[in-house]
C-alpha cells in the first residue's frame, strides 16, 4: 500500500478512473486458462501446508479508503497500536518477531504493519485480533514471490519464488511463468475467509488510466487469477455512490481506483501476478480497448453551381 494522498478533495470525489476509459479489462481472451482448475486443486490443497498470513486491517488509517465507506473497516490496527497503553504495549512489543527493533519510548514515531517501517508477526496480528478486535478482511495471504515495498512489486531484480512456493504451487508457478510478462516481481494468493468482505480502499493515489496528458499511459499492470469464478470484486464509484462488479476468471482493473470484495458464506481467493507486461500483450489491449482518436470531419460540401457545357467551364 501507500501512503495517504495529500489532496483530500481528489479523494472524496474519485470516480472510476479504468483503464482505456473502461472499469476494468476482461483477460480471458488473451490467456491460455486451460490449466486452471488444476491450479485451483493445487492450490486449496497447498495452503493446508504452508504457513498463513494476514493482511489488511489499516487501510482507514493509512487513508486509502473513500469516505463514504470509512465504517466498513471495524476495528483498524493503526489506530489501536496507537490508542495502547504503556502495558499493552509492552505485550505488543513482546510478540515481535524481533522485540529489540522497538523502541517503547519511540513508539509515537514506529509505524507498524504492512509496507511500514517495522511489519507486524503473526502473534501480534493475533492477539490484536483476539484482544481489540481489529479486523483483517484477507485472513489467508500467501506470498509467493515475497515483496518488501508497494513500489517495487513490478521489479524483479533480486526475487524468486519461495521454496515453500516451489514445493508445494509448482503447476501455480508453471502457469504464472507462462503468462505475458516481461518481468515478474510479485505473486500472492489473497483469500477471504466465509462471510468476510474485503474492505473499499485503493492501493495509490488516483492516476489516468487512458494514457492522457499528465497521467501514466496505463495503471500498475498485473493480473489477478480467480480459479473458483466466486470471489465478487467490484469497483467503487465514490461520486456516483455505486458499485461496478468485475466478472471473470482473470482481469486486470486500476488498482488506484477504489476496490473491495463483496461477503459471501464461503471461502473465496485469488492469485495476483504484478510485473510488466509483455510487448505483444499491451500491443493487444491497446489495439482492442485503447480509445482512438475521432476521425477529423469532413469538408463542407461545395454550393457552387456545376457548368452547364464545355463553353461555361473554360469561360
Amino acid at each position: 500500500m501507500v501512503e495517504p494522498p495529500h489532496d483530500a478533495a481528489i479523494e472524496g470525489t474519485q470516480g472510476i478512473q479504468g483503464i482505456y476509459a473502461r472499469p476494468y479489462i476482461d483477460l480471458e481472451p488473451y490467456l491460455d486458462l486451460s490449466a486452471l482448475d488444476e491450479i485451483h486443486e493445487e492450490i486449496c490443497l497447498g495452503l493446508t501446508q504452508v504457513p498463513i498470513d494476514y493482511t489488511g486491517g489499516s487501510h482507514r488509517a493509512m487513508g486509502i479508503m473513500p469516505p463514504s465507506r470509512l465504517g466498513e473497516a471495524l476495528a483498524d490496527y493503526g489506530e489501536v497500536i496507537r490508542a495502547l497503553s504503556d502495558d499493552d504495549f509492552r505485550t505488543f512489543q513482546r510478540l515481535s518477531d524481533d522485540p529489540s527493533a522497538i523502541d517503547p519510548s519511540a513508539r509515537d514515531r514506529l509505524e507498524f504493519g504492512e509496507e511500514r517501517e517495522i511489519p507486524l508477526s503473526r502473534r501480534q496480528m493475533l492477539w490484536l485480533k483476539f484482544r481489540h478486535g481489529v479486523y483483517f478482511p484477507w485472513k489467508v495471504y500467501v506470498e509467493l514471490i515475497p515483496n518488501r515495498t508497494w513500489s517495487d512489486k513490478s521489479r524483479s531484480e533480486g526475487k524468486d519464488f519461495t521454496r515453500l512456493a516451489r514445493s508445494f504451487f509448482p503447476r501455480t508457478i508453471a502457469l504464472v511463468k507462462r503468462l505475458p510478462f516481461s518481468s515478474v516481481g510479485r505473486c500472492n494468493i489473497m483469500g477471504l475467509e466465509a462471510n468476510d468482505h474485503g474492505t473499499v480502499h485503493r492501493d495509490g493515489e488516483g492516476t489516468r488510466g487512458d494514457g492522457g496528458e499528465g497521467g501514466q499511459r496505463e495503471p500498475d499492470h498485473f493480473i489477478t487469477l480467480c480459479p473458483a469464478g466466486n470471489k465478487r470484486l467490484f469497483l467503487w464509484d465514490e461520486q456516483a455512490q455505486r458499485k461496478v462488479p468485475v466478472a471473470g476468471r482473470a482481469y486486470w482493473f486500476n488498482d488506484h481506483d477504489y476496490h473491495g470484495v463483496e461477503a459471501d458464506p464461503f471461502f473465496r481467493y485469488s492469485l495476483r501476478i504484478d510485473g510488466t507486461f509483455a510487448p505483444e500483450l499491451i500491443e493487444a489491449l491497446r489495439r482492442d480497448h485503447a480509445v482512438r482518436p475521432a476521425p477529423p470531419p469532413s469538408p463542407p460540401p461545395s454550393t457552387a453551381r456545376a457548368p452547364r457545357d464545355a463553353e461555361e467551364a473554360a469561360a
